[in-house]
């Protein structure tokens, strides 16, 4: 029996990913189709390749056998693909990108919709988290996060503003009726509105000024995921709840429009821009090197922050 190669790569997403659902969300078919093409490899080899309950899929032993030789395989035709695309005047294909939330809104809103019209032939799927993952593992080609959450043996480009600050703001009302904190210990007599890490780390406040730093343990009545649930926190501020803390390009707009006010800005916190990062192998397949490429171009000709 030949399989078809559109069901070996079928079962190896599944494994992969560790269902039919999520393997639906790598490869862009449906879960019932990912189904299909396992059941037809399983009858042709004539051997099961997965057990299946309720609550997991799970690799036989003939299934993680031919797991282990499948893989390198597929990477090498795939490889191959990439060498002739390359050779194409318009490189074309997916480009899949795992980012945290924060760059959802801070750094993709000015690159991406000017890659996807130099680029008609590629599409680009952004799986958004916040933790940091094997982006092979995810079926990913390349991930954002920042410096010091970078692998050693990954290569890293520039991405985004280059340096950022942490901000604080508050609505109107609520400084109206709490006061206006001048220091940052005056925050623990304050609402604040927290945020937790997915390992279950609440964030601490950081501040600098004149060489001075302080780091707060804030207290408030609301506290949500990082990244999945940030948007509540700043709705709860705009609506008086308390004090949010925030990447500065995220609350700008509310900045400006003044539904949010600037809280002990002289106190703000600057950190490094985040990274595109990608393994460091030889043959990049041609959407990211694509993306790469225009990523550093954009780099290049952007202004300083001030200019």
């Amino acid at each position: 029996m030949n399989p078809d190669l559109n069901d070996l790569k079928a079962f190896a997403a599944v494994v992969r990913n560790g269902g039919f659902r999520d393997g639906a969300r790598e490869t862009g078919k449906s879960a019932s189709s990912l189904s299909d093409a396992v059941r037809r490899l399983e009858a042709g080899l004539g051997v099961r390749l997965l057990n299946r309950t309720t609550r997991s899929v799970l690799p036989t032993e003939a299934g993680r056998d031919l797991l282990a030789r499948l893989e390198p395989a597929l990477q090498e035709i795939q490889a191959a693909m990439d060498v002739v695309n390359a050779h194409r005047e318009q490189p074309m294909g997916t480009l899949r990108l795992n980012v945290p939330v924060s760059a959802t809104r801070t750094v993709l809103p000015a690159i991406i919709p000017a890659f996807l019209a130099a680029y008609p032939d590629i599409r680009v799927e952004i799986v958004a988290e916040e933790s940091f993952v094997d982006i092979l593992a995810t079926g990913c080609d390349a991930g954002i996060r920042y410096e010091e959450r970078l692998a050693q043996d990954m290569i890293a480009v520039p991405i985004g503003p280059r340096v950022q600050r942490f901000a604080l703001g508050a609505s109107a009302a609520y400084l109206d009726r709490r006061g206006r904190p001048e220091h940052p210990r005056d925050l623990l007599s304050h609402a604040c509105l927290q945020g937790r890490f997915p390992s279950g780390v609440l964030f601490s406040w950081d501040f600098e000024r004149d060489g001075e730093t302080v780091r707060i343990e804030p207290q408030g009545p609301l506290i949500v995921q990082a990244g999945a649930a940030t948007e509540l926190a700043i709705d709860a501020a705009i609506a008086g709840t308390g004090i949010v803390a925030l990447f500065e390009d995220w609350l700008r707009p509310h900045f400006l429009s003044g539904a949010l006010l600037p809280v002990l800005e002289p106190w703000w916190v600057s950190f490094s821009g985040p990274f595109l990062y990608y393994p460091g192998r030889q043959l990049v397949p041609a959407p990211l090197r694509a993306f790469v490429d225009f990523v550093r171009k954009m780099q290049h000709s952007a202004p300083a922050k001030g200019e």
